[in-house]
């Protein structure tokens, strides 16, 4: 697989002059107002060739910023909703997903990682860019029996009642083909789960504690059941609980065919706060990387 991917060059830095860039430029690369007011920018461009030829038999290649003016690092990525993607990530999606599809073989795709991690959210995502159906395995269990939330699963009938509705749905699911899974952050304990989830390619979604936290006690812990029994405001008892929770599960974690770290996208992009990577952002890194593995 690695053979027929694409190749990557590294070029030199160079320097581009913002008065010939058009109001709004096309492709890969986009500046954003403030950049474009500079004279002139340097940047560190790196190339990826995709191995295809247009009608023309040209080859093509789509190019990605890395580094930007006085040696500050930006992104050629901004945050956009789904249904605003524009030229930079939605075509960035489509072409990388184009290189993955022939290799999937309709194999299912399964998110796994901590609550909060945005399984469902870029897991939707995902699914759209490589033509699957999306599937929630909390909402399987949900509607399997016949309530509204895991809260009230938990509830009623507790936790291992719970985790053995959760095995039933992915051994369905490990019968189907073409999906995006998320699954609950609690479905790597059991082994029997990976049993089911090696049929597909698993991808763990690994974003830091403090970030988890804040997304969690933005939203609050209601929907929570693991966290909502802890004492204090909602960031300290999200973070306390959360800390705990993935001392027990990250060596599971660790199964997962590939992993996707939001503390390395920032680190590539130039971000020094994980909060600024989007989810689109996120869902390109998990494509990249079920690449590397195919």
């Amino acid at each position: 697989m690695e053979g027929n991917f694409a190749q990557r060059m590294q070029i030199s830095t160079t320097w581009i002059d913002t008065g010939n860039l058009a109001r709004k430029p096309t492709g890969f690369l986009r500046f954003s107002g403030r950049l474009k007011e500079q004279k002139r920018l340097q940047v560190f461009v790196s190339a990826q060739f995709r191995p295809v030829r247009d009608e023309n038999r040209h080859r093509l290649a789509s190019f990605e910023v890395s580094r930007s003016y006085n040696n500050s690092r930006v992104s050629t990525l901004e945050s956009e909703s789904l249904q605003d993607l524009l030229d930079d990530e939605a075509l960035i999606l489509k072409n990388k997903s184009q290189e993955i599809e022939p290799y999937l073989n309709g194999r299912c795709i399964y998110l796994v990682g901590m609550m909060g991690s945005g399984k469902t959210t870029v897991g939707k995502i995902l699914s759209q860019a490589i033509h699957y159906s999306f599937c929630d395995s909390d909402t399987l269990v949900e509607k399997d029996v016949g309530v509204t939330s895991v809260a009230e699963i938990f509830q009623i009938y507790g936790e291992d009642f719970f985790r053995d509705k959760e095995t039933e749905a992915l051994e369905k699911l490990s019968l189907e083909h073409r999906y995006v899974v998320s699954t609950g952050g609690g479905a790597v304990i059991q082994d029997e789960n990976w049993t089911y989830m090696r049929k597909g390619i698993s991808v763990w979604l690994d974003v830091p504690l403090e970030e988890l936290a804040q997304r969690i006690a933005a939203v609050g812990t209601k929907t929570r059941p693991l966290l909502d029994r802890e004492p204090g405001d909602a960031y300290t008892k999200a973070f306390r609980r959360l800390s705990a929770l993935f001392e027990q599960r990250y060596k599971a974690y660790e199964n997962a065919n590939a992993r996707v770290s939001l503390e390395n996208i920032a680190a590539k992009l130039g971000y020094k706060d994980v909060s600024n990577i989007t989810p689109p952002m996120i869902a390109i890194e998990a494509i990249e990387q079920i690449g590397n593995i195919l």
